[in-house]
Formats: structure tokens, C-alpha cells, sequence
């Protein structure tokens, strides 16, 4: 077989997906011919690039730039700065440093190279509209969510003006479109987007075509950011068996599955699932990407929130102040999850009784989101919900309710009624209403909330659970002793098989069923489940 043939088999596993066997034989193939042509030949330059092309397309992203930062000086030098395959090199490095969590370097290079390919090639050639993409890819990757939106959507037009609305690229901006739109809390378009894409894809890529596998993945990612967690999770199961088998197990799109189906665990409060794939998925991360990589910082922090959700406190705690120190270096300070890093931090020191430590973080977060984000964000109407609920342990109750009962509006008007947040902004409401002195306003709407999240989320959700010890607190404070026990007593059974004995709710709710115990008159139960608390004085969740 001739060095040519060599190339050309290389060149075809590589299309076909087989990227091990083409790194197989491009390596040697690279060493051949610079001992037979020398370094400078341009069949040994033109494999320097395949052989960092294969790299990347395997996760090897770091060994990518390595080649193509000296290629690009070499072809340059060699063939000229507006050579096809220099240009080619300049976004193949690019894409390189993004995929390396390198947006800056890959916005430094693609905003020139889009000016040179518009100015030598003209706006509506492919590699043109291509970079474009690449372009807004990058923006969203750092955080210019906007800016993104402001390429993809002029592009979207164009590519289905041009090459037609079933092209892979049109194919591609769609879902790109799809995936800003979720960033910036437009998920209903998201999903409008993405559930006919996916059709769209399957018939025409392939069910196991990597485009086919990654619009699977933002669908579930999607119906995850809208509520639907079941969904989600019936998605991303499967679609995590499929990436195993066709892509490995190590590869960065099988990687982001896992993080991806251990988010929507923690959301239908399968914590312990959560946390079974976190914890050697962030040593995974580590040791493929590197410690200081965004999807390791990501995995990080989703780890610490796992923690949070489990009653891990202190383990969230010593992740996060660490993590936030990182993303600001890393990413920036205005960067999402930055900001994000700064309300997990600010909900982990609420969780730990750290109450002023977190209103310190709430209010000027909630300040930077509104003015980074809009109002209307996810991100800023979390935050809001977040600072009521530190105002509230600090006894800031009427603080509170001015934040929550505006909240619940704009939750209920965005997002729908039924939305496991408008859920969550309606429990809190009525837990600051009690707090305030207006049980009957709390129990007004705590009634119904539990047969809703009974009905919408399950019976043994967490936040099912926590209206559950809410209502009966409720009831307790009203006086209607029996019909708190009457809660509390399948409610701390529940909670000790799905959270454990120990945990701080097993406890909080325990500690309430004895009071309600002691305020009916019935002492030995009391005492009999104080006994079981140890120092019985653990406090009401």
C-alpha cells in the first residue's frame, strides 16, 4: 500500500467515525514522510493536520493544539497567510481552543478569520456561513448568550435560503439556536426547535449519526430546563447506553451524558443516583480534560450541589468557595457560571445556618443578574426566590413576602402553574406567611399545593415531602394537633426510607411529630421519639 493509500484509508475511517484507526495510522504515516519528504512538504503538513483533526474528533483536544498551533506558524510561513489550507488551520485551531474550554483564544481567532473568509471567499460561501456558526458557538460558550442569538438566527435564514432547509448545517444552526434560546431561559422555543429537529435528523443523518445524538441529548436537556424531568430522564438513559456503545465510554459527548442524567436524578430528587455518577465522573473529568477545564468546573460544582441536596452541607461548602475562586479566574466574573457559582456558594451558607454570609452574596447577585440577565432569566428569578428565603430565618419576614408574592406572579405568568418552580415560589410564600403570624393565608395555600406536587412531581419528591412537614407545622400552629400527626407520622417513616434516619429532614421532621406528641397530651410518644432524636432538641425543618 502506498503512503497515498495510507492517507486516503486514514482519511475515510476518520469520516466513518472510526477515529482510533485513524489515529492508528496517521501517526505512522506522519513519521514516514518526514523522514522521506521532510517536514515542510505539504503532504507532511496536510497529515500534521489530519493527524490533529483525529485527535480532536477522539477528546484528545490538548494533543490537537499542540500540533496546530506550531502547523499554523509553519503553513503561514510556507504557503502564505491566505493559502485554503492555512485559512482551514486557522479554524481548525479555533475550534481546537473551544472545545478546549478556550473561548477567548477561539473568539481572538474566529472574529479575523471571519473578516478574511467574507473578504477572499464572499459572505454566502460555505466556509464563510460556517464560521459564523463557529463564531456564535464561541459567544455562547463564553457567555455572550445575546451575541450569540444575534448570529444565529440572520444565519438560520440565510443557510435555508442557500443550501435548503435539510442541510446538515442548517441542520446544525437550528439546534445551535435551540441550545441559545435554553441559555437564555426561551425554553418553550427551545423545545419547538429541537423536538421536530430531531425528527428531521433521524431521517436524514442517521439514529446513530453523532448530530442525531447530540439533538437527543438537548431535547432532554430542554424538557429538564422546562419541568418535564420524567421526560428528561427517559431520554438521556438510553441515549447514555447509545454514546457507550458507539462513541466509548471516554469520549466528552458520553461524558456530558452522564452529568447530564445525574442532573435530572438530583431534580427528581434521586440524590443518591446524582452523586453514585458525579463522584467518579468529576475524576474522569479531571484526569481526561484537566483540572481548570469548564466542564470539569461544571461537574465540580454540580457535585457540591448534589452534596447540598443531600444534607452534605459542609461537603458543598469546601467545593464551592474554591470553585468560585476558579470560574472568576478562569472564566471571568460575569461569566453564567460564575454567577451561578455565586448563588451555589450563597445556598450552601443558608443551608449551613450561615444566614448573613448568604444575604451578602443574594443581594448584589441578584443586583449583577437583573443587569446581565433580565429580569426574567431562570438564573435572576432563582436568585429572588433565594434571597426571600435567607430574608426569612433573619426574621426580615415582610421583606420576604415582597419578594415572593411578585415572584409567584411572574413564575405563574412565564412559566405555567403546574412548573416544579412556580410549585416551590407558592411553598415558600406560605411558609413566610406563617413565619409572619397568617397561618390561615398559609394553609390557603398549602392545602392544594400538596395534592398538586403529589399529583405533578410524586409522592416522595423532595419538595412533596417538605409541604407535607409544612402543612403540618401549619396545622400544628393553628392548633389542629391531630391533624398534624396525622401528616407528620407517614411523613417521618416516608423520609426515613428515602433520605435515611440521619438526615437533617429525617430529623427536623421527627423532632416535629414529638412536639405535635407533646402538644396532644400524649407524653410516652413524645419521649419515645425524642429518645430516638438523642439530645431531642434537633429543631423544626
Amino acid at each position: 500500500m502506498t503512503k497515498r493509500d495510507v492517507a486516503r484509508k486514514a482519511a475515510s475511517y476518520q469520516a466513518a467515525g472510526r477515529t482510533q484507526d485513524a489515529m492508528g495510522m496517521f501517526e505512522p504515516l506522519l513519521a514516514d514522510l518526514k523522514r522521506i519528504l521532510g517536514g515542510e512538504h505539504p503532504n507532511t503538513l496536510r497529515t500534521r493536520g489530519n493527524l490533529a483533526n483525529a485527535y480532536q474528533a477522539a477528546g484528545r483536544t490538548r494533543d490537537a493544539i499542540e500540533i496546530l498551533r506550531p502547523l499554523l506558524a509553519d503553513r503561514e510561513r510556507i504557503l502564505g497567510a491566505e493559502h485554503p489550507d492555512t485559512i482551514a488551520n486557522r479554524g481548525n485551531l479555533a475550534n481546537a481552543y473551544e472545545a478546549a474550554g478556550r473561548s477567548r483564544d477561539a473568539i481572538a481567532m474566529f472574529e479575523p478569520l471571519l473578516a478574511d473568509l467574507k473578504r477572499i471567499l464572499g459572505g454566502e460561501h460555505p466556509n464563510t456561513l460556517r464560521t459564523r456558526g463557529n463564531l456564535a458557538n464561541a459567544y455562547q460558550a463564553a457567555g455572550r448568550i445575546q451575541d450569540a442569538i444575534a448570529i444565529y438566527e440572520p444565519l438560520l435564514a440565510e443557510l435555508e435560503r442557500i443550501v435548503g432547509a435539510q442541510h446538515p448545517d442548517t441542520l446544525r444552526t437550528r439546534n445551535n439556536l435551540a441550545n441559545a434560546s435554553q441559555v437564555a431561559g426561551r425554553t418553550q422555543d427551545a423545545i419547538e426547535i429541537l423536538e421536530p429537529l430531531l425528527a428531521d435528523r433521524d431521517r436524514v443523518l442517521g439514529a446513530e449519526d453523532p448530530n442525531t445524538l447530540n439533538t437527543r441529548n438537548n431535547l432532554a436537556n430542554a424538557y429538564q430546563a422546562a419541568g418535564r424531568t420524567q421526560d428528561a430522564i427517559d431520554i438521556f438513559e438510553p441515549l447514555l447506553a447509545d454514546l457507550e456503545r458507539i462513541l466509548g465510554a471516554q469520549h466528552p459527548t458520553t461524558l456530558n451524558a452522564r452529568g447530564n442524567l445525574a442532573n435530572a436524578y438530583q431534580d427528581a430528587g434521586r440524590t443518591k443516583d446524582a452523586i453514585a455518577i458525579f463522584e467518579p465522573l468529576l475524576a474522569d473529568h479531571q484526569r481526561i480534560l484537566g483540572a481548570q477545564h469548564p466542564t470539569t468546573l461544571n461537574t465540580r460544582g454540580n457535585l457540591a450541589n448534589a452534596y447540598h441536596a443531600a444534607g452534605r452541607t459542609e461537603d458543598a461548602i469546601a467545593i464551592l468557595e474554591p470553585l468560585l475562586a476558579d470560574r472568576e479566574r478562569v472564566l471571568g466574573a460575569q461569566h453564567p457560571d460564575t454567577l451561578a457559582s455565586r448563588g451555589n456558594l450563597a445556598n450552601a451558607y443558608h443551608a449551613a445556618g450561615r444566614i448573613q454570609d448568604a444575604i451578602a452574596i443574594y443581594e448584589p447577585l441578584l443586583a449583577d443578574l437583573e443587569r446581565i440577565l433580565g429580569a426574567e432569566h431562570p438564573d435572576t428569578l432563582a436568585i429572588r426566590g433565594n434571597l426571600a428565603g435567607a430574608y426569612q430565618p433573619a426574621e426580615r419576614h415582610q421583606d420576604a413576602i415582597e419578594i415572593l408574592e411578585p415572584l409567584l406572579a411572574d413564575r405563574e405568568r412565564i412559566h405555567g402553574a403546574e412548573h416544579p418552580t412556580t410549585l416551590n415560589t407558592r411553598n415558600n410564600l406560605a411558609n413566610v406567611y406563617q413565619d409572619a403570624g397568617r397561618p390561615e393565608d398559609a394553609m390557603a395555600i398549602l392545602e392544594p399545593l400538596v395534592a398538586d406536587l403529589e399529583r405533578i412531581l410524586g409522592a416522595e419528591h423532595p419538595t412533596t415531602l417538605g409541604s407535607r412537614n409544612n402543612l403540618a407545622s401549619v396545622y400544628q400552629d393553628a392548633g389542629r394537633t391531630e391533624d398534624a400527626i396525622a401528616i407528620y407520622e407517614p411523613l417521618v417513616a416516608d423520609l426515613e426510607r428515602i433520605l435515611g434516619a440521619e438526615h437533617p429532614d429525617t430529623l427536623g421532621s421527627r423532632d416535629n411529630l414529638a412536639n405535635a406528641y407533646q402538644a396532644a397530651g400524649r407524653t410516652a410518644d413524645a419521649d419515645r421519639v425524642r429518645h430516638r432524636l438523642g439530645d431531642g432538641n434537633s429543631g423544626s425543618v
